[in-house]
């Protein structure tokens, strides 16, 4: 099945089903089944990165999704696949009048996307980007070691 590899906190956001789209420069014309896979970039590093505000959401929601207290970070697994979903759309990103995304297929808009929501908060909503819609999300048991790579890749769940 084919593969993307996603910096944590967003791959465990896609797995406990808090980011429905997952946001990219570039498009793709691929629709199914798509295993994520979270890269080895240690979560505390990308986190750092992002405004206290985001940081304090991401974890809430972590928290929440997944009804632990602590340690949420320490419990992000990197380098393995971490659910599967289907990828069923992949629209234009559009910013409008009021910083909310616009999420368009051929011109029609077709998701809005409002900039004080957690989504919003969890992807990359800027003018030019695309935002993969994902759907029927599996969250597999235990992570599953991988190698990830860059773009789409092929990956064969062990048997």
């Amino acid at each position: 099945m084919k593969a993307i590899s996603i910096h944590q906190p967003w791959a465990t956001l896609i797995a406990i089903e808090a980011k429905k789209f997952e946001t990219r420069g570039w498009k793709t014309n691929y629709r199914g089944t798509i295993a994520i896979h979270a890269s080895k970039t240690e979560p505390v590093k990308v986190l750092r990165t992002l405004p206290k505000a985001d940081q304090i959401r991401i974890m809430n929601r972590y928290y929440k999704e997944l009804n632990i207290e602590s340690g949420a970070i320490g419990k992000m697994p990197v380098g393995s696949v971490v659910c599967t979903a289907e990828l069923i759309e992949c629209y234009e990103v559009h910013e409008d009048h009021t910083g909310d995304a616009v999420l368009m297929l051929g011109g029609v808009t077709k998701v809005w996307v409002p900039r004080d929501s957690d989504e919003f908060a969890f992807g990359g909503y800027y003018n030019g980007r695309f935002a993969w819609e994902l759907t029927n999300v599996k969250l597999l048991d235990n992570p599953i070691p991988a190698k990830g790579q860059q773009g789409l890749w092929n990956w064969e769940a062990p048997q």
